[in-house]
């Protein structure tokens, strides 16, 4: 019956009407309020009715004190989890088990809030925001950030009351806004940066469509003044609360707005005007003292000009044939120094080679007049260098064929002094070459080197060649290297082409030539350094070292009556041919008939201390050079196992005691004057080579034999030692591995079971392996 009751009180076909919240509690709000919490706070079985409709409705009250003091404020922390003394707790200790302190907030880092969100009572029946912000002091305390919708809602609550009514009712003052002269100013400088493009723009025809009508603008100017112009139709239709304005005088406030305008514009323009005025005033200035300075500086030029053509004038009324003190050419110079030095400038740019011809020259001329260069070499040379410093252009350089009109110096050089020059070449004899060459020597530094080039290539060399294409070595007393070698420090390459026919000359003459005559090799040895290696040694082994082999051919060798002549001729060519050459022809002509000799003279009873004299002093009669030759060991190590085999037999041994250890002493000696010569040479190439700067990048490469056969051993881990002494023939024997081996120019000896066996190193790693 209660719930019948309770359903007829209501009307539902009544419109729905809006509660504020927290503020009514009706009774099915109270039973919502129920519904909602009835999981979260469950009643006691006994006081629940069994009627469970009018119960709950009855109960409503029960839970109205709670809810408001929810609704009103904030509850107390300490009553937080109280509902769980009516449940088993699992909820407080799930949030336990992940980590939940009492007291904190919930989530990694503590980071949620710890009191329930309230809620807040709002003061009127508007709409959601309409009494600013709405959030509670809990909500500023955990979350501080700035609302931007609060910024915006006083922003917009002082624009509201530009236009709302005056609470107080009274009228509002009128406000005044004031610009001074400056803030003018400072604006009229501002849009003076912008006038330029906007008269690009200022004949635009614009069509405003923003308001009720349309309107037509004739430039985007008036587009931004058009606030100013008074509308014809009021702003906002009047009301029926409205009033009517009581002074609404359009058209009077626009003439105002635009007398202001026109003032400002005055005052904008007056600024500027007095701007430019100002700066006019600074530019002229700085015009003034510029026009000053070239004013100045063009007076100075004048004045410089016209000392300078003073000087020139007096130069040529001096120049005259009739003037009583006429100009000599080192007064002449003295005037350039000046001019040079005084007036740098005007010198610089006038003429100089006009001036040069209409002064200089005829003077020069003067000078020259009776100058012969061959007698007096150095005359001039002072003269000639101290025009060449006035007169020569900086800015084209000497050593090149120019233009002579450029040039004062060249064309002087060119013009007055070599004709004196080629006057003297064609009258010199090239034998006579000491004069010329001191002649040119002295001048050498002040010629222009073009002009050099020319003496040396079209004046000297074509003397030089017909001299040389008439010269025979045969007929001529004075030899050619006399007249030729002077000119090499000045012609240098340029003498190359005289070269061959010299050569051919000498090879003609050199035919009926015998080594007797020592006069060929005093025409020949100027010039071996003279003629390139390559033709030098083709040139001996053409026409020279043929000569001499037929000198040794006719050479007998006969111990008892020895003629040394022969030997002599040939062996003083040794420092003109090379050394293979001069032991080539030693071992073809020479050794055969010496180690016959040899032979012959062992096999008929012969006395040892004579041949070990005999074999002493032909060694003696060859250099160390010729000795250190591989081959001229060879042959007389051969000599000396000859007499060591001729010694040993029975025969040579009884008929003289002694003679055997004589010539093994004789032996042990050679062959340590051939060890100790052969370690010299080592150390000397050692040392040649620590000079050379050649260190740790030369240690990796093998430089000798020996070194070759140790980085051989330390790749195939073989031991590689000398023996301790003990040698074979002079030589050091070391130990190869398990083989017993000795090195002989660049060649391995290996032990065999007779005698000493050449082997390649490769074979030689293999045996020790």
């Amino acid at each position: 019956q209660d719930s019948l009751s309770f359903c007829s009180s209501r009307d539902y076909s009544a419109p729905v009407s809006f509660v504020s919240a927290g503020l009514r509690k009706a009774a099915a709000e109270e039973l919502s309020d129920e519904d909602s919490d009835e999981d979260e706070k469950p009643v006691k079985q006994e006081e629940i009715p069994k009627e469970f409709v009018p119960k709950k409705l009855k109960t409503g009250g029960n839970f109205k004190p709670s809810q408001k003091g929810f609704v009103g404020g904030s509850k107390s922390f300490v009553d937080f989890g109280s509902w769980e003394r009516h449940t088993k707790g699992i909820g407080q200790k799930l949030l336990q088990k992940m980590g939940y302190v009492p007291g904190r907030g919930l989530g990694k880092n503590a980071q949620g809030i710890i009191n329930p969100i309230e809620a807040k009572q709002r003061k009127g029946k508007g709409a959601v925001g309409a009494y600013g912000s709405e959030r509670t002091p809990q909500s500023l305390q955990d979350f501080p950030v700035v609302d931007s919708e609060e910024e915006a809602e006083e922003e917009f609550q002082k624009e509201l009351s530009q236009w709302r009514k005056d609470p107080n009712g009274g009228k509002k003052k009128p406000k005044y806004s004031y610009k001074t002269v400056e803030e003018l100013k400072a604006k009229g400088r501002i849009s003076k940066q912008l006038a330029a493009p906007q008269k690009e723009l200022s004949q635009v025809k614009v069509i405003d469509m923003t308001g009720r009508e349309q309107k037509v603008y004739y430039s985007y100017s008036q587009i931004s003044h058009k606030h100013n112009i008074p509308d014809d139709s009021p702003q906002q239709p009047l009301g029926k609360d409205s009033k009517p304005q009581g002074f609404a005088l359009p058209e009077l406030e626009h003439n105002l707005q635009l007398l202001i305008d026109i003032t400002e514009q005055e005052i904008i323009q007056s600024d500027r005007q007095l701007q430019y005025e100002r700066d006019m005033v600074v530019n002229l200035s700085h015009e003034i003292q510029k026009m000053a300075e070239v004013l100045s500086h063009e007076e100075k030029a004048i004045s410089n000009l016209s000392k300078v053509l003073d000087m020139v004038e007096e130069c040529e009324r001096r120049m005259q044939p009739g003037c009583e003190n006429p100009l000599t050419l080192d007064e002449c110079a003295k005037i350039f120094e000046t001019l040079q030095d005084k007036y740098y400038e005007e010198y610089r740019m006038s003429d100089r080679v006009d001036l040069a011809v209409a002064i200089v020259y005829p003077l020069m001329k003067e000078y020259f007049k009776n100058w012969d260069p061959l007698k007096d070499c150095t005359y001039g040379t002072e003269i000639i260098a101290k025009w060449k410093s006035l007169l020569e252009n900086d800015q084209l350089l000497s050593h090149s064929g120019q233009d002579l009109s450029t040039d004062a110096f060249h064309r002087l050089m060119w013009e007055i002094w070599m004709p004196y020059v080629r006057n003297i070449v064609a009258r010199w004899q090239p034998r006579n070459c000491g004069s010329m060459v001191d002649f040119l020597d002295s001048w050498v530094n002040v010629v222009p080197v073009w002009i050099l080039d020319n003496i040396l290539d079209q004046l000297i060399f074509p003397k030089l060649q017909k001299e040389v294409e008439s010269w025979n070595p045969l007929t001529d007393t004075v030899p050619i290297h006399s007249w030729i070698h002077p000119w090499l420090p000045l012609m240098q390459a340029r003498l190359e082409p005289l070269y061959s026919p010299i050569r051919n000359k000498l090879a003609n003459a050199l035919q009926k030539w015998h080594p007797s005559d020592s006069s060929a090799k005093l025409i020949l040895q100027p010039w071996k350094d003279v003629f390139t290696p390559g033709s030098w040694e083709a040139f001996m082994v053409k026409n020279i070292v043929p000569k001499l082999g037929m000198c040794l051919n006719e050479l007998i060798i006969n111990p008892h009556q020895q003629h040394m002549d022969a030997f002599y001729w040939v062996i003083d060519w040794e420092g003109m041919i090379s050394v293979s050459s001069l032991v080539g022809l030693l071992e073809k002509h020479f050794f055969p008939k010496w180690l016959q000799v040899l032979c012959s003279w062992l096999s008929n009873s012969p006395n040892y201390e004579e041949i070990t004299k005999w074999y002493l002093g032909w060694k003696s009669m060859f250099s160390d050079q010729v000795l250190a030759h591989p081959s001229i060991k060879d042959k007389f190590n051969e000599a000396l196992d000859i007499m060591n085999r001729a010694v040993s037999s029975s025969v040579g041994g009884y008929m003289q005691p002694g003679a055997r250890e004589n010539i093994a002493y004789l032996t042990h000696t050679e062959r340590r004057k051939d060890f100790q010569y052969e370690a010299m040479q080592e150390r000397r190439e050692a040392e040649n080579m620590a000079q050379r700067g050649i260190g740790a990048a030369a240690g990796s490469v093998p430089m000798n034999f020996k070194d070759l056969i140790q980085t051989k051993a330390e790749e195939h881990n073989i031991v590689f030692m000398p023996i301790i002494g003990k040698r074979h023939e002079g030589k050091h024997l070391y130990t190869f591995g398990r083989i017993v081996i000795y090195i002989d120019r660049g060649v391995v000896f290996v032990q065999g079971e007779k005698t000493w066996v050449p082997t390649s190193l490769q074979s030689l790693i293999d045996m020790a392996k």
